[in-house]
């Protein structure tokens, strides 16, 4: 890795995406599961509520010839693999999954999966679009305010040092007027104060959802909102299960939270991971004690079940997510109302 100083944009590209030493990207690796826990993960209930949500889109388009699911950002294909699992036999008869994804296909994945480095074309598939914990990896520059609370793009090298460079401009500065209001510098003076331009993240989302000719387009992530920014930014790195200090030299995972309102389009819809869950029929009650008596088995199971629905619903963790939907057409729209 080169130690000369870039903006945070190119670092991570460089640090998650690089050829031969990208964290995502390096041959061999054990992919993001080797490193933390996300809702795929955590239960086969999330996989079986993405099927749940697959079957209600394909209802809606009424039951296409193909339908799409797109995942974006597939990890080693985990998600689609285990909604292939769950999906009626008819539903996956004709089903076309697409698993998009720059690190390379894993061995022994599911031949039905077409496994691809970059997004369908524009407008060229019917179906649900998926995107778990994509969006926070899609690399953005890091901004600081100065003394006199002027915000200047921060430089950093591989090894972790930061520097402040030049004053924010242009469309940044306009995003960041926007939607990181604190940390404009358009009011007194506050030194120090950070924040992630996310204009990045939502040409991304906007050209994830125009691969979909009908359908809808689903981002699961770390949020937050606008009136809630963090005054010092969520700019993070992740390796071996464990939080460590952000250092672009490909040795962890680089995660920053995202500004879903920013993203999101005229037509979108916001909610938390709880709330969809619960629309999809994952919640977290616990088996009736007298199911113990009669079936113990299946009350073990049951218990099991509440135990991971639980920790997906957690409104202090995976369950304060938040879910991005956004219709293509109006079939598609209040899907979980």
């Amino acid at each position: 890795m080169t130690n000369e100083w870039c903006g945070w944009r190119e670092a991570t590209e460089r640090a998650l995406y690089g050829p031969d030493e990208g964290f995502y990207t390096r041959p061999g690796g054990p992919g993001p599961a080797g490193h933390f826990r996300t809702s795929v993960h955590a239960s086969p209930l999330y996989a079986g509520a993405v099927a749940t949500l697959l079957c209600r889109v394909d209802a809606a388009l009424g039951h296409p010839g193909e339908l799409a699911l797109v995942d974006v950002g597939a990890g080693r294909g985990e998600l689609l693999t285990g909604v292939l699992a769950a999906l009626p036999g008819e539903v996956a008869a004709r089903l076309r999954p697409y698993a998009v994804e720059r690190a390379a296909r894993p061995e022994g994945l599911d031949a039905r999966i077409d496994w691809r480095h970059e997004l369908p074309a524009p407008g060229s598939v019917t179906g649900l679009l998926f995107a778990n914990e994509w969006l926070d990896n899609v690399p953005v520059e890091v901004v600081e305010t100065d003394p006199d609370g002027v915000p200047r793009r921060v430089l950093v090298r591989a090894d972790g040092t930061e520097r402040l460079g030049e004053p924010v401009d242009g469309a940044d500065a306009e995003w960041l007027r926007r939607w990181w209001a604190p940390a404009a510098g358009d009011s007194a003076p506050s030194p120090g104060l950070r924040a992630e331009i996310g204009r990045p993240r939502d040409e991304a989302w906007a050209q994830a959802v125009g691969t979909l000719r009908a359908g809808l387009a689903v981002a699961a992530d770390y949020a937050h909102e606008r009136g809630d920014r963090p005054p010092f930014g969520t700019l993070t790195g992740f390796r071996d299960g464990r939080e460590v200090p952000p250092v672009p030299d490909g040795s962890c995972d680089l995660t920053a939270h995202v500004a879903l309102d920013a993203c999101a389009g005229p037509s979108a819809e916001r909610l938390t991971q709880r709330a969809a869950l619960h629309a999809l029929g994952v919640d977290g009650r616990r088996p009736p004690l007298a199911l113990a008596a009669t079936d113990p088995s299946g009350y073990v199971r049951a218990l099991g079940a509440a135990g991971a629905a639980a920790e997906l619903t957690d409104p202090a963790g995976l369950g304060g997510f938040g879910w991005l939907l956004e219709p293509v057409g109006t079939a598609c729209a209040g899907l979980l109302r």
